[in-house]
């Protein structure tokens, strides 16, 4: 009876250090893809900032362009918002995705103004006006090294937790939902010049 005993104990420590282990893993991977978000949020927001400076450089070249100015001003400020609720909850399929549409009409925004910023070859040449545009085609470079990492983190969570037998007890450990990934529309394209043909 003793070594029957000692065995069942030893399978059952075994079994729970298991079970520990699978919970560890799912919370580290979470942390490491919310870790992840935390720095695709530090470089956004450095964007949003930098927004109104390109937009007050160029209301003097472009007085008659108010419509423009305004609606890029009108996206940043969505997609600030946009960012602050996915900030509460990285990984949330819903905030992504209201995250990438306020991102999607930023875009579109900050594309119309560099069409319209092409007409102002003096607005082009402004010092201020090339600071600024440098610092935010930077700061894109960085929001795209920053989303492929958190990407292949949440990638890392959802194959480790779907697979088996983690699968058993991620729901147990409140893990149930896939973490959702972060793609935005090529946000290089913003800061392209436009290309004209003839």
């Amino acid at each position: 009876m003793d070594i029957i005993t000692i065995v069942v104990i030893v399978i059952i420590a075994v079994l729970a250090f298991y079970v520990v282990s699978i919970f560890n893993k799912l919370v580290a991977l979470k942390n490491q893809f919310k870790n992840g978000f935390a720095q695709i949020e530090v470089q956004l927001k450095r964007r949003y900032d930098l927004i109104p400076n390109l937009v007050e450089t160029a209301k003097a070249y472009m007085s008659h362009e108010r419509e423009t100015l305004e609606s890029v001003i009108a996206a940043r400020n969505q997609a600030q918002a946009g960012l602050a609720n996915a900030s509460k909850a990285p990984g949330d399929a819903g905030a992504m995705q209201e995250l990438m549409g306020a991102e999607a009409m930023l875009g579109t925004a900050m594309g119309k103004l560099n069409v319209v910023m092409e007409a102002y070859p003096d607005l082009k040449a402004n010092q201020n006006m090339m600071q600024v545009s440098e610092e935010l085609t930077s700061t894109e470079n960085k929001v795209g090294f920053a989303r492929q990492a958190y990407n292949d983190q949440v990638l890392a969570y959802n194959t480790y937790k779907q697979s088996f037998p983690q699968t058993v007890f991620a729901g147990m450990f409140g893990h149930a939902q896939d973490a959702s990934l972060l793609q935005f529309e090529d946000s290089a394209a913003m800061q392209a010049p436009p290309k004209v043909s003839f």
